[in-house]
C-alpha cells in the first residue's frame, strides 16, 4: 500500500522545498562517475514532481544549482549545465501534460546562454498552467538574494522612494526572488547532511525540517509521501503554546 493513502489531503504543506544532496556519493558508492549520479538525480526530479502533482502540492522548490556550485571543477559544471538543458527539453512536454508551471529563482544571468534560453522558453510555455508550481533555484544563494534585496531597498531610500521606518518584514519579502510565493512549510534534505547550505534563509523561518540519509537518486515518490506524513505529525505553533492552538 502506498503511503499516499495515509496522507490527509486537507493538511498538506502548501510549499515543500528540497535540497537534493548525494548524487556524487551515490555514484561513487556504485563505482560510477559523479555524472552518472547527476543523471539518475534527474530521474528522481521527474518522479518527485509527478508525486507532488498527484498528491496536490501547490509549490515545490528544488535547490538545483547553488552559487557555490560554480566553484566545482569546470568539467563538472559544464556537464551539469548540459544536463540542465537536455532535461528541460525532455521534460517540458510532461510539465505541460501534468499542468505544472515552471519558475526559477537565482542569479540566472550567470547561466550559459543556451541554458538560460532553454529555461526561459520552458517558463513561458508553462506560464498558464494552474497545477503545481515547480521552482528551480539556479545559481542561487540566500545571502546573495538578501544582499540584493538590501541594495534595492537602500537605493529606494536614497531616492526617497521609501522611508526606512516603513521597511517591514513584508516589504523585505517583496524584494526577494520569491516575491508572491508562500514561504515553505517543509524543507527536505537528502543525503544525510543536516544543514540548510545557504538556501532560502529568510523563507525557512518557520519551516519544519526533514532530514534523511537517503541519497537523492534513491529519493522517489514514497520518500516524498513519507516526508509529508512526518510534517503532518508535527504541531505548528508559530511561537504560541499548544494550549493556545486548541482555543
Amino acid at each position: 500500500m502506498s503511503l499516499i493513502e495515509q496522507i490527509d489531503k486537507e493538511r498538506l504543506p502548501q510549499h515543500v522545498a528540497i535540497i537534493m544532496d548525494g548524487n556524487g556519493r551515490w555514484a561513487k558508492a556504485k563505482g560510477k562517475d559523479r555524472s552518472f549520479g547527476h543523471q539518475e538525480g534527474v530521474v528522481s526530479v521527474r518522479k518527485v514532481v509527478e508525486a507532488a502533482t498527484t498528491v496536490g502540492l501547490k509549490y515545490l522548490t528544488m535547490y538545483t544549482f547553488s552559487t557555490e556550485n560554480w566553484n566545482r571543477p569546470e568539467a563538472e559544471v559544464q556537464a551539469l549545465m548540459s544536463l540542465l538543458v537536455s532535461a528541460i527539453h525532455r521534460e517540458t512536454p510532461d510539465l505541460m501534460k501534468n499542468n505544472v508551471r515552471l519558475m526559477a529563482i537565482g542569479n540566472l544571468d550567470r547561466l550559459p546562454a543556451d541554458a538560460h534560453a532553454t529555461l526561459l522558453d520552458c517558463i513561458a510555455q508553462t506560464s498558464a498552467n494552474t497545477g503545481t508550481t515547480l521552482i528551480l533555484a539556479l545559481s542561487y544563494s540566500a545571502r546573495w538574494e538578501i544582499t540584493e534585496a538590501v541594495k534595492r531597498l537602500a537605493q529606494d531610500a536614497v531616492e526617497k522612494k521609501i522611508n526606512p521606518n516603513d521597511i517591514t518584514e513584508a516589504v523585505v519579502s517583496e524584494h526577494l526572488t520569491t516575491k508572491g510565493i508562500p514561504d515553505p512549510d517543509l524543507l527536505i534534505r537528502t543525503g544525510g547532511e543536516q544543514r540548510v547550505s545557504n538556501f532560502l534563509l529568510w523563507q525557512l523561518s518557520y519551516a519544519e525540517f526533514f532530514f534523511t540519509d537517503v541519497y537523492w537518486p534513491d529519493f522517489r515518490e514514497e520518500e516524498l509521501y513519507g516526508a509529508i506524513l512526518y510534517y503532518q505529525q508535527r504541531e505548528r505553533r508559530f511561537g504560541k503554546t499548544s494550549e493556545q492552538l486548541i482555543l
